[in-house]
């Protein structure tokens, strides 16, 4: 690809990782508020990312949740150019490929890598589009930057970064272990020129005295020659959405001494689970508490059970069946627990989940949970929305992305929609069953709005509990402020700022 000259472009920044999950996404987001506080208008990127947890743009286009979050923090609308690929998987070996925010077909892994120089080019001229009206780019990579059977085929990390020609901050994660090897590592995989891109470290989720790592610091930097930006402490005072649901891959089994004199809340883990992030608002809830479920377990301890999304409904109907959650909800319907379902947990809640052109895999029917009167039929197209809706005269916003139509055979619905990407409507959605005390929505994100919180949880019985009176954007917002002062707190920010001195705001037209 020729490029024009670096000039005409802002410059960038990548943050790449020794693995996955060591916080790349919320550095990257830390980032994006610290530049945008030092007045510059900032992107976040990702050219390609895999993960299920997905949200809508305004103009109604599905891309990556993380670039979501780190556009929030840039206090940018989303768009798709922030992650122009992005890979649903729906098997062990296929994904659903979002490209530009659109369906772009079911790909095996062997059939995308084919595609890779095609994909690579869509996403640097979505890079390029970026760096043309932004000051500033923060990139993000994916996984390991030094997976080397990967690298031929890297269109995420360090040729990504070397196309932007970007200084590289490499993130390692001392919480699990080995952090020299993580970091010695990962730059002995590198080929010289890519270990002269990487221009320093951070050293990520310490816990206990960070001046007690003094002598490690000094280690990292004589062994590699890198400076280490910094060490970031562990927090638990700040939330900011996970990336993927890797946070959320070691449930917990509720405890009854923990949950007495509060409402514990099951969300059953599905293997294809999908925007997790729903229950983040119930969890910052005094005295409501959320447990990811796996295995099969006693459900009388809690207040409600939760079917979150899923990206392979009929797949994960069939893993309902097999290992016993079916029989456990049900039976918890039946002695009067309370039950959602939302998006994917929706459609198993009902009678039948029908793809008859094998849009999650071969053609075929799968029996539901049958605790709601409702059948869907998969089909195209998707339906990607940013949504408003009223439940009981309470106003909530939210998003959809679902593929397939669910029809009512009894029942009631559950909310009137009143908007969608910012056209009037008058919709209904989902389905109530009062007396088995069932609800199901394809409705995302409908916690965010403090109302119908309030609403739900007094539905399933919970007292005395108020949600808090910030939430949504305003409340992520706070937590962004909050995130870039505990970067400031602990990293070398100015040796960061020096990597991008060429940087500044541009004149507005």
């Amino acid at each position: 690809m020729n490029n024009p000259t670096h000039s005409t472009l802002a410059p960038c920044i990548a943050v790449l990782g020794t693995g996955s999950d060591v916080g790349k996404s919320v550095i990257a987001a830390a980032l994006c508020r610290l530049f945008v506080r030092r007045g510059l208008r900032v992107a976040p990127f990702k050219a390609q990312n895999m993960s299920n947890n997905s949200g809508v743009t305004p103009e109604g286009l599905e891309m990556g949740r993380a670039q979501i979050v780190q556009a929030e923090a840039a206090r940018l609308a989303p768009r798709v150019d922030m992650n122009p690929i992005l890979l649903k998987p729906t098997s062990e070996i296929g994904s659903q490929v979002i490209l530009l925010g659109r369906v772009a077909g079911n790909s095996s892994a062997r059939d995308y890598h084919a595609r890779k120089d095609e994909l690579f080019h869509t996403a640097a001229l979505a890079l390029q589009r970026l760096r043309r009206e932004f000051d500033l780019v923060v990139m993000e990579g994916a996984g390991s930057c030094a997976e080397v059977n990967l690298m031929a085929n890297d269109i995420v990390n360090l040729r990504m970064a070397e196309e932007a020609d970007a200084a590289v901050v490499l993130v390692a994660d001392i919480h699990r272990g080995g952090v020299f090897g993580q970091i010695v590592g990962t730059l002995a995989c590198l080929a010289p020129r890519q270990q002269d891109m990487i221009a320093g470290v951070i050293v990520n989720r310490f816990r206990g005295d960070v001046t007690l790592f003094a002598d490690g610091v000094g280690w990292i930097e004589q062994r590699t020659g890198k400076k280490v930006f910094g060490v970031l402490p562990w927090f638990n005072h700040i939330r900011i959405e996970p990336e993927d649901s890797v946070a959320i891959e070691n449930p917990r089994r509720v405890d009854a001494a923990v949950d007495r004199g509060g409402a514990a809340l099951a969300v059953i883990r599905l293997p294809h689970i999908s925007n997790f992030t729903d229950f983040v608002p119930l969890d910052a809830v005094a005295g409501v508490h959320v447990h990811f479920l796996e295995s099969p377990q006693a459900l009388d301890l809690f207040r409600a059970v939760i079917l979150p999304g899923s990206k392979n409904t009929r797949f994960d109907l069939d893993w309902l069946h097999s290992s016993g959650w079916t029989r456990a909800i049900r039976a918890f319907s039946r002695n009067g627990g309370h039950v959602l379902g939302i998006c994917g947990g929706y459609q198993m809640l009902g009678r039948t989940v029908h793809d008859p052109e094998g849009h999650e895999g071969a053609p075929g029917s799968t029996p539901g949970l049958a605790l709601l009167p409702v059948a869907t039929v998969l089909r195209a197209p998707k339906t990607t929305t940013l949504t408003r809706f009223v439940w009981q005269g309470a106003v909530g916003e939210g998003y959809e992305i679902h593929m397939g139509h669910t029809a009512r055979t009894g029942g009631r619905p559950l909310f009137e929609v009143i908007e969608r990407n910012g056209m009037p409507v008058a919709v209904e959605d989902g389905c109530n069953e009062p007396e088995l005390r069932v609800m199901g929505t394809y409705i995302h994100g409908l916690f965010d709005s403090p109302a119908v919180t309030a609403r739900w949880l007094a539905a399933i019985g919970v007292q005395g509990v108020d949600p808090p009176a910030l939430a949504g954007l305003a409340a992520r917002d706070r937590e962004y402020d909050a995130l870039a002062d505990h970067f400031e707190k602990h990293v070398d920010v100015e040796a960061i700022c020096r990597l991008v001195q060429g940087a500044r705001p541009r004149a507005q037209g």
